[in-house]
């Protein structure tokens, strides 16, 4: 199947938005359907639907939503041309309203110029009704509006109703404008897309192309004050990079030939040209983008909840309304059925559930967002809300809470028929091969030419070390247990190297730990979380490892299985309680673990696509401390949920309990409905700062 994507133009309503991907959803021509309303994208895919067979569906739910492709949509031009009018209508609608209500006219001539302005202030919303109910006989907040309005005009009430229309207008214009400010807060935290690549074509020449048309292996050049449109190596020049928009480090980069560049970065200094490693739908600023953008498509239990909630909400209150209207006349005496319908049509005011609609995602939105700025990528909103419940954590150890950067501390020669540089040979040959953090480390530190051809039957033994074939000479590399070797009793990290059936030499190295992991650590145990380690380096290492850091749970020499069987364990433990376990990686080899917590947080996702998929949470930096960060985002972004819930439900049951007893008026409605949702999307606006 095809996928497509859209944007959905003129949609302004949470959960107008909701209804779209659950009626979409539900046509079989139709898969994977997914509305989000925060960045007002449709996608899905099909084989049989045209664009105008999906736009039908949807404006059978919202009939004045469009299908807009993406790079053609203009948003703030939109936006600001459709407030213009709407505030123009407004004024011309009120203006002829007053003066039929206050000029000193026949009772005739001024309630026709009465219900001119009436017209025009309803415009939008009796034409959104009526195309909706002839579409799909379905009601929503358009139609409750108008029914209030006029059910005003006809019981007297001929300013009240004025001031519902003229309030609800003034708060839609308002909503727009705040949901869109917030939008583009969140946009403009994550602004590193970039607009354009100069694509180097000769020695002297370069031209600006879309960034999509740059191929792997071409040479592009990053002037100063440019964006990396694409991932690659400096072939030529150096430059400092602002990488802040990746990591949320404020620290310039600085890199020279060879070195690896991400796209997001901006050159702020300096003059570079980089080989192309990645396109760019692969390319790290690419793939960040599609993260932010899509992580509101897991939905977190209480924007669940509050979806399933609004679907039942109106129709109760709509229920209520009418049984207000009928029953109070026949329990209170003193009350006439046009007293009753009045109030019964301040219920109906009410029963918009747009400020629950709109806040909930639109939090989860922000803290996303948020995150997004400072180094933290979380991948849905579910994952978000989870982090404050965090109970329990596994730290891997190598390229977690270590560097995982060795250094050669020492090479040892067992048998004199070989040297250090034979020791040292060997290693290299086996760990070019590898991707595991120790590999790596020893590749950068040495400078050994050999011809890859000559290694054969290369084979990873997992958690324990490598094994090939050079010169019919069966070769193992790894740790004392592969190689049964236990003769050597010094601490530290040993490479062992076998050549067939002697041991005969080892590489020492030595790591250690990152800046800033032990004051992160201790910030979390304040937080009441419990930290573990599960490491498969031997118990003597990370013993002096987990002292180091006044670690209490270690567990060493674990193979990935272990790793596995230990989560589960921790897992089950807290089966039917709040609480989440997690575990930090490194992404790579910890990939299974990863995947089983309830959060998967990988450290030092930069560039690695293998992290950001075997995870949920991408830390985009080294630092432990950005978990401390995250879980105060989730705490803080949870808060205002529950603020902006408790707040708007607590003043819509108080309004209805007033216009019960008479105490209300239409006014208090529209603030009930318009003002709680512009209060709410302002108090969300506290999660970005």
């Amino acid at each position: 199947m095809k996928k497509y994507e859209f944007i959905l133009k003129d949609l302004d309503c949470a959960n107008c938005a909701n209804k779209i991907k659950e009626t979409l959803s539900k046509n079989e021509k139709l898969k994977n359907v997914n509305v989000n309303f925060n960045t007002l994208k449709l996608s899905y895919e099909t084989d049989t639907l045209s664009k105008q067979d999906v736009e039908k569906i949807v404006q059978s739910i919202e009939p004045e939503v469009t299908l807009v492709e993406n790079k053609n949509f203009k948003n703030k031009k939109m936006k600001k041309t459709t407030s213009i009018f709407e505030v123009i209508r407004l004024v011309i609608g009120l203006i002829i309203a007053l003066l039929g209500i206050y000029l000193p006219l026949p009772n005739i001539a001024g309630t026709i110029i009465l219900i001119i302005g009436y017209l025009i202030l309803l415009y939008r919303t009796i034409k959104n009704a009526i195309k909706l109910f002839i579409s799909s006989k379905k009601i929503n907040e358009n139609f409750l509006i108008t029914i209030s309005v006029i059910g005003a005009f006809l019981v007297g009430e001929k300013f009240e109703g004025l001031m519902v229309i003229t309030l609800y207008e003034i708060g839609k214009i308002l909503e727009s404008k705040a949901i869109n400010k917030t939008r583009k807060s969140i946009t403009e935290l994550m602004d590193i897309r970039p607009e354009y690549a100069n694509l180097k074509i000769s020695e002297n020449e370069s031209k600006q192309v879309s960034p999509e048309e740059v191929k792997i292996g071409d040479t592009i050049i990053i002037k100063q004050g440019e964006k990396v449109p694409i991932d690659g190596i400096v072939q030529k020049g150096s430059a400092s990079l602002d990488t802040s928009s990746l990591t949320g480090e404020s620290l310039l980069y600085h890199v020279r030939e060879g070195d690896k560049v991400l796209s997001g970065s901006i050159n702020e200094q300096g003059l570079i040209e980089l080989e192309v490693t990645e396109d760019y739908e692969n390319s790290t600023v690419n793939k960040i983008l599609e993260l932010v953008e899509n992580a509101t498509d897991k939905k977190a239990k209480t924007e669940t909840f509050v979806n399933k909630a609004s679907k039942i909400y109106t129709p109760i209150v709509t229920l209520l309304a009418i049984l207000v209207a009928v029953l109070l006349p026949i329990i209170n005496k003193g009350i006439t059925y046009s007293e009753s319908v009045y109030r019964a049509l301040i219920f109906l005011v009410i029963s918009c559930p747009c400020a629950i609609a709109i806040s909930v995602p639109l939090s989860y939105f922000s803290g996303i967002g948020k995150s997004s700025k400072s180094g933290i990528l979380i991948k849905g909103s579910d994952y978000l809300d989870a982090l404050k419940d965090i109970k329990e954590i596994a730290f891997d150890k190598t390229g977690t809470l270590t560097k995982g950067k060795f250094e050669i501390r020492k090479i040892d020669v067992y048998d004199k028929s070989y040297n250090e540089q034979d020791i040292l040979k060997y290693t290299v040959m086996g760990e070019s091969f590898s991707n595991h953090p120790i590999a790596k480390s020893i590749l950068k530190l040495t400078n050994i030419n050999f011809n890859k051809e000559d290694v054969k039957d290369f084979k990873e033994i997992s958690g324990r070390g490598l094994s090939y074939t050079f010169n019919n000479n069966k070769i193992l590399i790894g740790n004392s247990d592969l190689v049964d070797y236990n003769k050597d009793k010094t601490e530290g990290t040993k490479i062992f190297v076998k050549l067939n059936d002697d041991v005969i030499g080892a590489v020492s190295l030595a790591d250690t730990i990152k800046e800033g992991t032990k004051d992160a650590l201790d910030k979390l145990k304040e937080k009441g979380i419990k930290i573990r380690i599960f490491t498969g380096d031997n118990k003597r290492i990370a013993t002096r490892v987990a002292d180091e850091l006044e670690v209490k749970n270690v567990e060493s020499e674990m193979l990935p299985t272990d790793k596995y069987q230990a989560l589960q364990k921790l897992i089950k433990k807290y089966k039917n309680t709040n609480n989440k376990v997690a575990f930090v990686g490194d992404g790579i080899n910890d990939s299974p673990v990863l995947a089983l917590a309830d959060i998967g947080i990988s450290m030092g996702g930069v560039g690695s696509h293998s992290a950001i998929e075997a995870s949920d949470v991408v830390i985009m930096t080294d630092s432990i401390d950005k978990i401390n960060e995250a879980i105060e985002i989730s705490k803080k972004t949870s808060k205002i949920i529950k603020q902006n819930l408790i707040f708007a439900i607590g003043v819509k049951i108080l309004i209805l309990i007033l216009s019960t007893i008479g105490l209300a008026h239409m006014s208090l409605a529209v603030f009930a409905d318009v003002g709680v949702t512009l209060i709410t999307i302002v108090n969300t606006l506290r999660i970005l700062r």
